[in-house]
């Protein structure tokens, strides 16, 4: 349960930091914060979990919390908490589906906005997926792994104001190995990546990349010199044999209406088969075919890695996992110049349309922290090999 603006003063009588007395072995429920109706909730809405502590130091009411959101995810994170970016895709909208493009997006909205600074302070365990156009989330991750930042994605719904059918539309696996629901350990998955996200209708089990399962040792598998990995999953989906009229439509609808994701969107022409794609640095490297029975089927790929790369598996837009991160040689992922450009333009375009509304008391310690990331860039270009 997520306390937020228009109800907070309401629902935070119900905080404890915690879980709740009504959970049960198999049913958690927890009351944790989204910075949303907060002064800083223009570059955009935050999803702080596990906290101790739900009142931003200094403040007795909303109005009293930061104007921009690095100081809320930093006194998050110092008290132990798995924070993130919700309903990323809101502000990044691009004139094209195509995942990556090099189109510098609006950044004028309520999503993952200043994400783009964040992540080089290392503010940022997560982006929120599922609730806004497939697109408009992988973009921005996808460019800020290319440059060699490890932020995880994770699932959400936003119920009820994105999705207002039900709970679980958009969703995000954790590995437990115990098989024990333990709220605590279930974020610090989420957090280093032991989970895939999607729309609960694809399923992506026991991805691995050569001897390291993503989430495991950081998700980091080492290799002294260019070579061939083994790349395996067990993979499911489960489309009905003959697509119904309502199928149909969703397959046929633009990517920014609804549903988002929807494993519908992946089905191949009339067939009861979805593609399963290996990507590596943001592009797909090797794709399979799979019955979509209902049943798993062992996928296996042999994927050449020539530099430090990062490695995913997807079933789009239904499912993606988290990534596995090869590093070559001990050198850092610099996948791309073009992304590391791309990221330097977007702190540029954020900040002109984030800076009016930081309050002037702020304004200088909000600079700051831009120019830092714009420094960062920069070198990451100057790293980074031509695509």
């Amino acid at each position: 349960m997520l306390s937020w603006g228009p109800c907070w003063y309401a629902q935070k009588q119900f905080f404890e930091g915690k879980i709740h007395s009504l959970s049960t072995s198999e049913y958690v429920m927890r009351y944790d914060v989204e910075v949303s109706g907060f002064p800083s909730s223009h570059t955009g809405h935050l999803c702080l979990l596990r906290l101790k502590e739900d009142d931003y130091p200094g403040t007795t009411r909303i109005d009293d919390w930061p104007s921009w959101d690095l100081p809320i995810l930093k006194w998050a994170k110092s008290q132990g908490g798995v924070v993130g970016f919700s309903h990323s895709g809101w502000g990044l909208k691009t004139s094209t589906d195509a995942i990556p493009t090099y189109e510098v997006p609006p950044f004028d909205g309520i999503g993952a906005n200043e994400y783009i600074v964040d992540v080089v302070h290392g503010a940022v365990d997560f982006l929120s997926t599922v609730d806004t156009p497939v697109p408009w989330e992988l973009n921005i991750w996808y460019h800020t792994l290319n440059c060699g930042f490890r932020t995880r994605i994770s699932g959400e719904t936003d119920f009820p104001c994105i999705y207002g059918e039900r709970v679980g539309l958009g969703r995000v696996y954790v590995k437990l190995d115990d098989g024990r629901l333990d709220f605590d350990r279930w974020c610090q998955g989420a957090k280093e990546g032991r989970s895939y996200v999607g729309d609960g209708r694809s399923h992506l089990i026991d991805f691995r990349v050569g001897d390291r399962d993503v989430g495991e040792a950081g998700s980091e598998l080492k290799l002294p010199a260019p070579a061939t990995v083994k790349v395996r999953a067990r993979v499911a989906a489960l489309l009905d044999a003959e697509p119904s009229a309502e199928a149909k439509a969703i397959h046929q609808r633009p990517l920014d209406q609804k549903p988002y994701w929807d494993i519908e969107r992946a089905r191949i022409g009339q067939r009861r088969k979805v593609p399963i794609e290996i990507v590596v640095n943001a592009y797909p490297a090797a794709r399979a075919e799979i019955d979509a029975d209902g049943a798993f089927h062992e996928v296996a790929f042999d994927v050449p890695v020539k530099k430090s790369s990062w490695i995913a598996l997807r079933v789009l837009p239904s499912s993606h996992t988290n990534p596995v991160f090869v590093v070559v040689g001990d050198k850092p992922i610099r996948a791309s110049r073009k992304s590391a450009e791309w990221c330097l333009k977007s702190v540029d375009q954020c900040w002109s349309q984030k800076e009016r509304a930081i309050r002037p008391s702020e304004k200088e310690e909000a600079r700051k922290a831009y120019d830092l990331a714009r420094r960062a860039y920069r070198k990451i270009r100057q790293e980074s090999a031509d695509d």
